[in-house]
C-alpha cells in the first residue's frame, strides 16, 4: 500500500514574493479595505490604528525589519526545497484554498478535488505587469514561469481520494481539467503557483490539487469539518494500492491580512503537540479573511492524524507592513 512519509507547510503570501521595500503595494489595500475581520470582530484601517496602537507595531513595519524577516523566510523556503529535494515523493498531495482563482461566486464548492492528467501555471505576463505596481509585478513574476508549464497529477491517486470522501459521505466537487475564460485555460491559483515555483521550483513532481472554500461566505467548513475530511483523504492514501510515497502539504496561512500573534501561537502549539481537542476549540468566527487559510493546515494535519509522523516548527515570522498590524504571519514546518 501507499505510505505517507513526510509532510510540509508553507505560507504562501505575497509579501513572500516581494521585496520589503514593495510590501506597500499591499498595504494601499489595507488602508481602504472597510472591514478587516480581527479577533471577532470587523475594523476600518484607523480604527485597528487606535486599538492596537500599545502594541507599538510602527517599530515592527520598520525596513531594517522588515529585510530581517523577509530573509528569515527565504531561508526556510530554501530549506524546504532542499528537504524536498532529498525527500524525492513519488506524489505530493496538496492542500489549498481558491480565491475566486478556477471557483466564482457563480459556483463555490466547500470542497474540491482535481483529478485530471496535468494542471497547467500559466507563464508570465510581461504586457499585464507594467499595468500593477512594482510589487505586484514582483509576485507575478515569482509565481508564472516563462513558458506554460503543465504539472503531473496523479490522476489514479486523485480519483482513489474522490472515491473514499463519497464514501465517508463528503460531497467533493470535481475537476478534470481547468476552468476555461474567453482566452482559454484559467492557470492554478496561487496556493498552487507559490509551492511548484519557490518550494519545488518547477520540478515535475506529481500532485494532487485539493481546494477548500476557506475564504467565502456561506459555505465555508468547519475546522472539525476539515480535519474530518483530512482523516478521510488520510484513510484513502493509506488503503491505495501503491508502492508510492507521498508527502503531505499544506499551503497557506497562518494570520492574514491582520496578524495575530496570540491566535497563530495557541494553533501552532496544539499542531505541536498532536492536539485535536485544542486544535478545534477555536470558535470558526476566527478563521476569516487570510487567516482562515490555518483550516488547510488542520486539513494536512487530519491527513496526517493517523500516521507517526510529529510536526516539526521551523520558523514562525509575522512580517507587518503597516501600524494597523496587516501584513502576514508566515510559518514553515515539516511532518516527520
Amino acid at each position: 500500500m501507499a505510505q505517507i512519509f513526510f509532510g510540509f507547510g508553507s505560507s504562501h503570501g505575497p509579501l513572500l514574493s516581494s521585496s520589503p521595500e514593495q510590501w506597500d503595494f499591499r498595504t494601499a489595500a489595507d488602508k481602504v479595505n472597510p472591514a478587516h475581520p480581527y479577533r471577532g470582530k470587523t475594523y476600518t484601517f484607523d480604527q485597528l490604528v487606535a486599538l492596537r496602537k500599545d502594541e507599538d507595531l510602527a517599530a515592527l513595519n520598520r525596513i531594517e525589519t522588515r529585510r530581517e524577516r523577509h530573509a528569515r523566510c527565504q531561508q526556510q523556503l530554501d530549506h524546504l526545497a532542499e528537504r524536498l529535494e532529498e525527500a524525492s515523493p513519488d506524489v505530493i498531495v496538496l492542500v489549498g484554498d481558491d480565491q475566486h482563482e478556477w471557483f466564482k461566486p457563480e459556483l463555490q464548492p466547500s470542497f474540491a478535488v482535481f483529478h485530471g492528467e496535468t494542471v497547467l501555471n500559466t507563464a508570465f505576463d510581461a504586457v499585464k505587469a507594467k499595468n500593477v505596481p512594482a510589487g505586484q509585478a514582483e509576485v507575478m513574476r515569482d509565481r508564472h514561469p516563462t513558458l506554460d508549464e503543465h504539472y503531473p497529477v496523479d490522476a489514479g491517486l486523485a480519483a482513489w481520494i474522490i472515491a473514499h470522501a463519497i464514501d465517508d459521505e463528503f460531497d467533493v466537487a470535481t475537476l478534470a481539467r481547468e476552468p476555461r475564460s474567453a482566452a482559454g485555460p484559467i492557470g492554478v491559483g496561487h496556493a498552487v503557483q507559490f509551492i511548484y515555483r519557490r518550494v519545488l521550483r518547477d520540478r515535475p513532481v506529481p500532485l494532487v490539487p485539493i481546494f477548500l472554500n476557506t475564504f467565502y461566505p456561506p459555505n465555508q467548513p468547519s475546522p472539525k469539518r476539515c480535519f474530518e475530511f483530512g482523516r478521510s483523504i488520510g484513510r484513502a492514501i493509506a488503503s491505495w494500492d501503491s508502492d508510492k510515497r507521498v508527502a503531505i502539504c499544506a499551503s497557506g496561512g497562518l494570520s492574514h491580512f491582520v496578524i495575530d500573534e496570540a491566535f497563530d501561537h495557541r494553533i501552532i502549539e496544539a499542531f505541536l503537540a498532536n492536539d485535536r481537542a485544542a486544535l478545534l476549540a477555536e470558535p470558526n468566527v476566527l478563521y476569516q479573511s487570510g487567516t482562515s487559510e490555518v483550516k488547510n493546515w488542520i486539513t494536512a494535519a487530519g491527513i496526517l492524524s493517523e500516521t507517526k509522523l510529529r510536526m516539526k516548527l521551523l520558523d514562525y515570522v509575522p512580517c507587518y507592513r503597516s501600524e494597523a498590524g496587516t501584513g502576514n504571519a508566515m510559518a514553515f514546518a515539516t511532518w516527520d
